[in-house]
């Protein structure tokens, strides 16, 4: 899904129509990447932001399609979260996963800055989605870059393995630049990191970035990893994909 930093109307567009797919499939709950609705900025209209929520909330209840929607949002207490919202293909909103691994510049002498600074956070927690105990993870939250993670990796993905979690949903807004680093290094890391920590939590991952620009390969791979930590769907590298996929549990 290709997300627009400035416009939520064309991202309620984008939204509208992966419901749309998702529902012609027989999905029972569409994942899209972190900031889909809102755009990844914390400098979003919150007017606007709830509209669209609304909107294609109420299009996948029509539809009967879960949601595992990212989204920035100004809640009521006044914070701003980069969230994953959940919701049940009858639509109950199940509450929202805050992304805690914010990023933030690490340097040695100064405090980090970035968006750490703009972004509330809350407990990680495991949600009940049809009988099935599911946990979200936002980008960084998987995989701790060292060079952007001023706090202790504190395993994410693991704490929702003890939690009972059988699948993650892993929403995802990495950036690229087309250059030699992201390709070669920077997208193994993030790859890597997503079967690696499959494998030690046992537990299914769902993960989906963002495609623009679309002339770029994403920041990282797109699909389904099982509990192996091997891949059991894929998505091409490169511009909006649309994938289904069965997990059997």
């Amino acid at each position: 899904m290709a997300v627009n930093d400035h416009d939520v109307r064309q991202n309620v567009a984008t939204i509208s129509c992966a419901i749309e797919q998702a529902a012609h499939a027989g999905a029972d709950i569409l994942l899209t990447p972190e900031g889909a609705l809102s755009g990844y900025t914390p400098n979003f209209d919150p007017a606007a932001v709830e509209a669209g929520l609304r909107e294609v909330a109420a299009l996948a209840r029509e539809k009967s399609v879960g949601l595992a929607l990212g989204t920035c949002f100004k809640e009521s207490n006044g914070l701003i979260y980069n969230q994953l919202r959940f919701y049940t293909a009858n639509g109950e909103y199940l509450g929202f996963h805050s992304k805690i691994l914010r990023c933030g510049a690490v340097t040695v002498t100064e405090p980090p800055e970035g968006e750490i600074n703009y972004y509330a956070t809350t407990d990680l927690r495991a949600f009940n989605f049809d009988g099935v105990a599911i946990g979200g993870l936002i980008c960084n939250d998987m995989w701790a870059n060292p060079a952007c993670t001023p706090m202790p990796d504190p395993h994410l993905s693991q704490q929702l393995s003890h939690a009972g979690a059988r699948v993650i949903f892993h929403a995802v807004n990495g950036g690229r630049d087309g250059s030699d680093w992201s390709r070669d290094t920077v997208w193994h890391f993030h790859e890597s990191n997503l079967r690696m920590r499959a494998a030690a939590g046992n537990v299914w991952i769902v993960t989906v970035d963002n495609a623009a620009p679309s002339h770029l390969p994403c920041s990282a791979p797109c699909g389904v990893i099982d509990p192996r930590g091997q891949w059991a769907c894929r998505a091409a590298p490169m511009g909006e994909q649309f994938f289904v996929h069965t997990i059997e549990l």
